[in-house]
């Protein structure tokens, strides 16, 4: 009989086909994920002369679509550790074409807040669901970079909104961008089909065969026998409270601070992606010119994403997010004073890279962080407390806005949370993270190319 250690397993494999398939299709949700969020920025001046609301109310219409998010960060990630991984992706797709295209439909505040509401609920599910699985499957050497690239995606999906958005919103209006939104809902029966299951999830309900056959396409070393036996860490088994492992083995206080980490960098987040076009065009800029900016912002998100994920493959992810927050509240703060044209477009890509950039980098150390068998729910939890601040940012930057204040005090109310997030994240305890335990393990127990596997052989 051998015991296989499906965990080690996925951590020392070498890249492959199987990885980069993972890869590929987590980052094409994403990507449609990102523009079902960065849509409502791009359309905002639009949908605001179209139904002749004022910021305020604008703030609050934008706030329906991140407070579904945020009860679709904590559901569906718990739901994914309970049912299945990619019932739960195939369901958050679900939602967020059908109501994000809906919402091009709406003709009054109230029924365009309630679709954008359910779309959310979508658009935040399947973020931790997706981090969760590239996080699984990524050799750990790789697996920072791996889940930033993927993320990146989020970055591709704004960047496509602010394109689709200069051309379709003066041709066909503000309605157009929404309803192309439907699209991805044609990939839910690839996605049933292709996307891997969890480890950890087959291992507890019992689907062995189908375990084998992932495991083999992840470590083409591995040859299933049928007297196979998977195990998982302690520390991987899920109990009857999930949510009650965040708070164990130490990892308490760190939960708390990576909810506060997540708080206030989604408030900038959310605060850039609802508000840039609008604070731009009030600058005197046009539609198009403040387009540019958005657009902008998310290419420099897509390198901060990737430069950060590859600092932290090799550097100590901690200090890595440490330093791309204190680079955010630096870059927003300065946004807000009379510079070239120049120096404001290298300053948004910097916001860009500092805050979704910083993000992304944020959910990878979350899903570093926790045991696999709780991974979704570490993340869904920090993404859905996290919300909270998606959903405060447009109300309160609209009520500044509202207030006609000077433009750098806008900016300086954006930059305050990256201040709180550089501490939150400096007294975040790295040695109670999942990975640093599996390292210290391995530390103690060096060992050759597929060490499960040659453990697995001694055991037969």
């Amino acid at each position: 009989m051998r015991q296989i250690d499906v965990h080690k397993l996925a951590d020392e494999a070498r890249f492959n086909r199987f990885h980069g398939q993972v890869l590929l299709w987590c980052a094409l949700i994403i990507i449609f994920d990102g523009y079902d969020l960065a849509v409502v920025g791009i359309a905002l001046p639009s949908i605001m002369k179209s139904m002749g609301v004022d910021a305020t109310s604008a703030g609050f219409m934008v706030s329906s679509a991140l407070f579904g998010m945020m009860f679709g960060a904590v559901v569906m990630g718990t739901v994914a550790d309970r049912l299945g991984r990619r019932v739960a992706i195939a369901i958050c797709i679900a939602l967020f074409s059908v109501f994000t295209a809906a919402a091009g439909f709406a003709s009054d505040p109230v029924s365009f807040s309630v679709t954008r509401f359910l779309a959310g609920l979508g658009i935040g599910g399947v973020m931790p669901n997706v981090v969760a699985q590239m996080t699984e499957y990524s050799p750990r050497k790789i697996r920072g970079t791996m889940v930033t690239l993927m993320f990146s995606g989020y970055s591709v999906g704004g960047m496509l909104a602010a394109l689709l958005g200069k051309g379709l919103i003066e041709s066909y209006g503000w309605q157009s961008v929404f309803v192309a939104a439907a699209l991805p809902a044609l990939l839910i029966p690839v996605v049933l089909k292709v996307m891997p299951e969890s480890m950890p999830f087959l291992v507890r309900t019992g689907r062995l065969d189908t375990l084998k056959r992932i495991v083999s396409r992840l470590e083409p070393a591995y040859q299933p026998r049928p007297d196979d036996q998977f195990a998982l860490p302690a520390t991987d088994k899920a109990g009857d409270a999930p949510i009650g492992k965040l708070f164990q083995d130490g990892r308490g206080f760190s939960t708390v601070m990576f909810w506060v980490a997540f708080f206030m960098c989604l408030f900038m987040v959310y605060a850039l992606s609802s508000w840039l076009t609008k604070l731009m065009a009030s600058a005197g800029y046009s539609l198009g010119s403040a387009l540019t900016f958005v657009l902008v912002l998310n290419f420099g998100a897509m390198i901060g994403a990737i430069g950060g994920g590859w600092l932290a493959d090799r550097f100590n992810i901690k200090y890595v997010l440490v330093g791309m927050y204190a680079l955010a509240a630096v870059s927003i703060t300065l946004l807000g004073f009379k510079v070239p044209t120049e120096v404001l477009f290298l300053l948004v890509a910097l916001a860009g890279a500092s805050t979704i950039g910083t993000q992304i980098v944020t959910y990878a150390y979350a899903g570093q962080f926790y045991p696999m068998a709780v991974r979704a729910t570490g993340i869904g939890w920090a993404s859905g407390v996290g919300r909270s601040g998606a959903i405060l940012a447009p109300i309160v930057i609209g009520a500044l806005v509202g207030m006609a204040l000077p433009l750098q005090q806008n900016f300086m109310a954006i930059a305050v949370p990256a201040v709180i997030a550089v501490v939150a994240v400096l007294l975040i305890d790295h040695r109670r993270s999942a990975s640093a335990m599996h390292a210290g393990g391995e530390a103690a127990q060096p060992a050759a190319h597929a060490p499960a596997l040659a453990q697995a052989g001694r055991s037969a």
